[in-house]
């Protein structure tokens, strides 16, 4: 009984992964809500709540852009299944975009955060 419960939790440890920026894993649109606000938040606190961002870009009116991404993904049950999975895998999860844009004066002029379900999936049965 030990080595299935050993091996059962093997298996969801293995099974799920987490890329990106770390400070995002346990965000929402609402807990973010409460930490920006439009107009009085500044990027030197942005950069202490959510730490140096993954994709700084410019707008056509030289307006800063930040980036932060995080995704946590976990292997779905086909895989597990044996000669099956020989011919595909399937991963889903969720991603968490938050994009935060600065005014001159480098404070945040508008943000958004979102997030969406995912999947990846890849083989012969999954076309």
């Amino acid at each position: 009984m030990k080595k299935i419960a050993v091996l059962a939790l093997a298996l969801v440890l293995a099974g799920c992964a987490g890329t990106g920026n770390e400070s995002l894993r346990s965000e929402s649109e609402a807990t973010v809500s409460t930490k920006i606000a439009e107009g009085k938040t500044t990027k030197q606190e942005i950069r202490a709540r959510f730490g140096s961002p993954q994709k700084t870009e410019f707008t056509d009116a030289g307006l800063e852009v930040w980036r932060y991404e995080f995704a946590k993904m976990h292997s779905d049950g086909v895989n597990f299944i044996p000669v099956v999975n020989w011919f595909g895998s399937s991963q889903s999860g969720e991603k968490k975009e938050l994009v935060v844009l600065f005014d001159s004066s480098n404070v945040v002029k508008r943000y958004s955060m979102s997030v969406s379900d995912v999947s990846v999936k890849t083989g012969i049965f999954n076309q």
